[in-house]
């Protein structure tokens, strides 16, 4: 999450995880939220780089960025432990 400080992204990360997992219908703790709402803005950012040379500006749009990349991460988690 770019030009975001710790504590914002930490935020925007929670949020971004949160509606993630309700999307994908999982059921995580907080601290996973966080972990993934941050992985996935780093995902969603450099998937949206590569496709649209740009990604999405400003507090919303890095948590739909976040929130893409985080059901991504979630789907392939599922992917793994399911061939495990």
């Amino acid at each position: 999450m770019a030009g975001f400080g710790w504590i914002m992204s930490i935020i925007l990360g929670a949020i971004a995880g949160w509606i993630a997992e309700k999307i994908m219908k999982g059921d995580h703790s907080l601290i996973t939220n966080i972990i993934l709402g941050i992985l996935g803005a780093v995902l969603g950012n450099w998937l949206f780089r590569l496709i649209f040379s740009t990604t999405a500006g400003g507090a919303i749009g890095q948590v739909i960025v976040a929130v893409i990349g985080a059901c991504i991460l979630i789907w392939a988690g599922r992917a793994i432990r399911g061939r495990t």
